[in-house]
């Protein structure tokens, strides 16, 4: 998906990647991080917001996005095993020129399971850089 501010329309969806937690990493991470976790509950809330804040990165890095503004509305709809590929999206909801240079992007992003269900999603406000304006 990386496009200009000026080529993303409202609607477009593309995928951010996908990724899959293993029972090790499942374990290292609540010892050092949610030590109250039960492991057989799945994968806690903070560790499926850290996979997808690696998989949008990893993502945006060669976007013309220049800054991040909010990450809002955040919900946590299930809490998948470890070894459960998961799956990351990402649909345009809105946007806003800001200037010549730049305009704002209002995406929601997903997590799905392997069947396709919601396991997480928030919204992002983000500063993506606009096309040159045509010479003249």
């Amino acid at each position: 998906m990386p496009a200009a501010f000026d080529d993303l329309w409202i609607g477009q969806v593309a995928s951010i990647g996908a990724g899959v937690v293993s029972q090790s990493d499942l374990e290292q991470f609540c010892a050092t991080y949610a030590p109250s976790w039960n492991t057989q509950d799945g994968l806690p809330d903070a560790l499926i917001f850290a996979l997808w804040s690696k998989l949008e990165q990893e993502a945006a890095a060669g976007w013309p996005q220049t800054k991040r503004l909010a990450v809002d509305a955040l919900r946590w709809s299930r809490n998948p095993p470890p070894g459960e590929l998961l799956r990351g999206r990402l649909t345009i909801m809105g946007k806003d020129a800001v200037g010549d240079t730049k305009g704002v992007v209002i995406a929601q992003h997903d997590l799905l399971d392997e069947a396709g269900r919601l396991v997480f999603s928030c919204l992002t406000r983000s500063v993506f850089q606009r096309n040159p304006p045509p010479a003249g």
